[in-house]
């Protein structure tokens, strides 16, 4: 049904970076599914051709690789559309960790490696809560060592949270607030917190998820080390 649905904003993102630059408007990339299996994760691109050559494996605001297209494109989310075929052949889940790319899972502490227990998904609570990860990682020097100092810490100490937690329930609330997050931000990470809460999160997670404190370098789960490199130990 998701598919279907999304088949004319789909074709339309398509056609439009199609115009832009005449080059295949998909972007297929290595991603690392259930079980440590890699797989060839299907987006609309966004950057230029060839972008995926500069190693930088994290987006921030004003990127230069970024089109006007798909400025748009990402603004809506609509890149991510086509995944619901991953979903279809089993490869995803439409809730479960984001799939990561293979150099990022090398640096996988013992703990990290839970998440390759499940499906990874099109969304989770820490897409919600990131939301706006471009412009948080704005101004970073190296955007790769930035994110795994300032979003990977977070990003999954929730995501192993969910492994705990998950339930049909828990799916459809997430699913629900990452519809409601492009227009209500304060009003759902609010919501995020208190359920948190009420499912016996720690006290430093739920005031995290609302975003009220500045990002600060933390170490993964399952170290008590700040990455300061991505070269695996």
């Amino acid at each position: 049904m998701a598919l279907l649905v999304s088949l004319p904003l789909v074709a339309l993102a398509l056609l439009t970076v199609w115009l832009q630059d005449g080059a295949n408007p998909f972007y297929v990339a290595e991603r690392v599914g259930v079980g440590g299996r890699r797989f060839w994760l299907l987006k609309i691109r966004t950057m230029v051709p060839n972008a995926a050559d500069s190693a930088v494996d994290t987006t921030v605001a004003g990127d230069p690789r970024v089109t006007v297209a798909g400025r748009w494109i990402r603004a809506g989310k609509l890149d991510e559309l086509p995944q619901f075929l991953h979903v279809l052949t089993g490869r995803m889940s439409l809730v479960g960790p984001r799939p990561n790319v293979p150099r990022e899972v090398a640096l996988y502490t013992a703990e990290e490696q839970r998440l390759l227990s499940v499906r990874p998904g099109i969304t989770d609570l820490a897409s919600v809560v990131f939301a706006d990860l471009a412009e948080a990682l704005q101004g970073a020097h190296d955007p790769n060592i930035a994110y795994n100092q300032l979003v990977r810490p977070w990003k999954n100490r929730l995501a192993l949270w969910y492994l705990g937690q998950a339930s049909a329930k828990l799916d459809l609330l997430t699913i629900f607030y990452t519809l409601t997050v492009s227009t209500s931000r304060r009003w759902t990470l609010q919501r995020i917190s208190n359920l948190l809460r009420e499912r016996g999160a720690e006290a430093e997670l739920c005031r995290f998820v609302l975003r009220e404190d500045p990002l600060r370098p933390m170490p993964p789960p399952g170290t008590s080390r700040i990455v300061t490199t991505r070269s695996p130990r």
